[in-house]
């Protein structure tokens, strides 16, 4: 990906700030090779949240962005539900420390 949605990088290594930044970017690329969908239909959607509306320039950022998007996508491919996603947010906020998690 290019422009604003090119993943975060430095020296040019992916950078993540926190764990659940690494494991979204690995749920979404393991489900594209899963031929779950695409790799342009998440690019769209991501495209689309990144235009939607002021960021801050940091990776967190991004990948909350990518978080939302991929959301989007499980949701719209019938993958998850909407609740489902919620529940499952949940109960990982409760195993994780704050720090770890969003």
């Amino acid at each position: 990906m290019q422009g604003s949605a090119a993943l975060p990088r430095k020296n040019g290594e992916l950078v993540f700030e926190a764990p659940w930044e690494a494991r979204a970017f690995g749920l979404a690329v393991a489900l594209t090779e899963q031929r779950r969908y695409t790799w342009d239909e998440f690019r769209s959607r991501l495209a689309a949240e990144l235009g939607a509306g002021p960021e801050d320039g940091t990776p967190s950022d991004y990948y909350q962005r990518w978080l939302a998007s991929f959301e989007r996508l499980l949701v719209e491919k019938g993958l998850l539900g909407r609740d489902e996603i919620e529940t499952r947010t949940a109960a990982l906020a409760e195993a994780q420390p704050d720090d770890e998690h969003h």
